[in-house]
């Protein structure tokens, strides 16, 4: 009976034990990455942001995410490093450089779908089953 009672504890704390362990493997993992961040690593935040940082401090990461725009973190909420080459562009011309602007918009519509109507439906033509 003691045998089966500590092969149910064993049992039952196997996943706990199991679980700290890499919880702990996380958090080691984690604090390397903040201890290797460095000006101009390309990195993504845990809300999703992708960013190049700009200034680094104790507790603080800024981050450029756009061409001179720079927002404030706290070094925690950097989830990883990226490789650069993900985010560098392969033709320098497609680089928004903010003098663009669009000149003409055109849309085609599906050859199955209908074309929209521009007038308005009088009441009594709007209702179904009239």
């Amino acid at each position: 009976m003691a045998f089966l009672l500590l092969l149910l504890f064993a049992v039952m704390f196997l996943p706990v034990f199991l679980g700290f362990r890499r919880q702990k493997r996380e958090l080691a993992r984690q604090s390397e990455l903040q201890g290797s961040l460095e000006i101009g690593d390309t990195v993504v935040t845990f809300s999703g942001l992708h960013g190049t940082i700009d200034e680094l401090d104790d507790e603080t990461v800024y981050l450029e995410i756009a061409p001179d725009v720079i927002t404030r973190w706290t070094r925690m909420a950097i989830r990883e490093k990226v490789a650069e080459s993900a985010f560098e562009y392969e033709d320098e011309d497609d680089e928004y450089d903010g003098d663009e602007t669009v000149d003409e918009v055109v849309v085609t519509p599906a050859d199955d779908a209908p074309a929209p109507s521009l007038t308005k439906a009088r009441d009594d033509e709007a209702r179904p089953g009239n």
